[in-house]
């Protein structure tokens, strides 16, 4: 930045209060990226602890024409929250309490540095449901969740982030102070634009507080655990449970290289042989749960299962979901690099899905792994590199095109939770029509005139 710029930004320490702007290298490298593998370091961090500070310092930058990038607690998995043109790191992290929590009105109003986990325990502790469940949610803020619109492996029956937000306080890009929608459960007042905000990447503005629906807490929950010698059986399984009138509330998959590596993780013998394996969790009262576990195994049984385990009320479900909370650590324990793709595919699609993935990975000599929420056909598709070897970028990135050109040949998505960041950014084009990207770039100018929010992302 020239030293006019940086001149500048020293009157940021004048514009927050004391202790929110930060100048430091150490800090300024904390907020340089998230999960990803790109990085830019920002010329300078905020802290703000509350919407005035957020007002103030848009209202500055917007003044001097100075890039801002906001984030939450940094575990996006597509560089979003890289502050690309340098400027201002804003982290909303501070910004972290739970304002309200109305068991009669069944909403939480929250502050967006929130964890979710947080505000699940909290509201299960009065009966209450707060639904989504991202895979980072003991690490994510609900502020990076509505930012990227996060799903998790209980969106087949509920629905993803954008289903549960009622209202939002945003500050704009000229530091001006939005509240739109309400705290009621329907509200068709004018355009809908909390739901706009929700996905939006941190390109429209600021979230500073949202009023998020609750549920009743379902009061009992069993699942099973499935394994099969092949993914046609696994997915064959997957088409009778949804045509036999279920809706699971989470219905998981993954396939043979993700497995061998949980196995060698978790040492898990009942693991060996497996090609696939399949999560089948259902919610609800406790007689009509147990009697849909039983209905549920005579469609398992049909396809000659390696195994099948169940596991009734909270203690034993954790006990099943824990194998599927190793599938990242597991493979990362391979030594490979995971390039982490979570693309979108029409439900009917998922077999030939795994089939291209065998494909792929034979064309292109790299190992692929396969897991995530078959019941909305939103699977995680790994691309295993080894960074060591010669050209392995080059033949990653051409896996990635041939991926993504298929997914959207199949009528699919090229993102259904992480977003768009950095990493999809050459694929956006294929992803949206000219008019359609001409129209985000309409809604992006009238709010972010300057274009100081995020820049350097998918709308400039």
């Amino acid at each position: 930045m020239k030293t006019s710029k940086l001149k500048t930004l020293a009157k940021l320490e004048r514009v927050l209060p004391a202790g929110e702007a930060s100048f430091d290298l150490a800090v300024r490298q904390q907020h340089a990226g998230d999960k990803w593998f790109a990085s830019h370091l920002p010329d300078a961090v905020a802290l703000p602890r509350s919407t005035r500070s957020v007002s103030a310092l848009l209202k500055f930058a917007q003044a001097h024409r100075i890039p801002v990038t906001a984030r939450g607690a940094g575990f996006g998995y597509v560089g979003g929250c890289v502050p690309s043109h340098g400027g201002i790191a804003l982290s909303l992290a501070r910004m972290n309490r739970i304002l309200e929590i109305n068991a009669g009105d069944f909403v939480a109003v929250v502050q967006p540095g929130v964890i979710t986990q947080q505000l699940q325990e909290a509201v299960e502790q009065r009966g209450l449901f707060y639904p989504p469940d991202p895979a980072s949610r003991a690490d994510c803020s609900l502020g990076g969740n509505i930012a990227t619109n996060a799903g998790g492996p209980r969106c087949l029956k509920y629905g993803v982030t954008r289903d549960y937000v009622l209202g939002l306080e945003v500050v704009l890009a000229d530091g001006s102070v939005v509240r739109m929608g309400s705290r009621t459960h329907k509200n068709k007042t004018g355009f809908d634009f909390a739901r706009l905000f929700v996905g939006s990447e941190g390109l429209l503005g600021v979230v500073t507080e949202a009023t998020l629906k609750l549920l009743p807490l379902p009061p009992f929950r069993a699942c099973l655990a499935i394994g099969f010698p092949a993914m046609k059986s696994a997915i064959r399984t997957i088409h009778a449970i949804l045509r036999a009138g279920f809706l699971p509330c989470a219905l998981e998959v993954a396939d043979a290289f993700t497995l061998a590596a949980a196995r060698k993780r978790t040492g898990s013998q009942r693991l060996s042989g497996c090609q696939a394996h399949l999560i089948v969790e259902l919610d609800g009262q406790e007689a009509s749960v147990r009697s849909e576990v039983r209905a549920l195994q005579k469609l398992v049984d049909a396809e000659r299962p390696l195994f099948t385990e169940r596991g009734y009320g909270n203690a034993q479900c954790e006990a099943i979901w824990q194998i599927r909370r190793e599938f990242s650590y597991s493979l990362r324990d391979t030594g490979l690099t995971k390039l982490n793709q979570d693309i979108v595919v029409p439900r009917s699609r998922l077999e030939e899905l795994f089939r291209f993935a065998t494909r792929l990975q034979k064309k292109h000599g790299l190992q692929i792994a396969c897991f995530g929420h078959a019941g909305d056909g939103n699977i995680h598709f790994n691309i295993m590199v080894d960074l060591s070897q010669p050209k392995s970028s080059e033949r990653s990135h051409a896996a990635l095109d041939e991926l993504f050109k298929q997914v959207l040949a199949w009528q699919g998505v090229i993102t259904g939770e992480h977003g768009i960041g950095i990493a999809r950014l050459p694929w956006w084009p294929l992803a949206a029509s000219p008019e359609l990207r001409a129209l985000h770039q309409s809604v992006k100018h009238a709010l972010d005139p300057r274009g100081i929010l995020n820049p350097g992302k998918f709308v400039q």
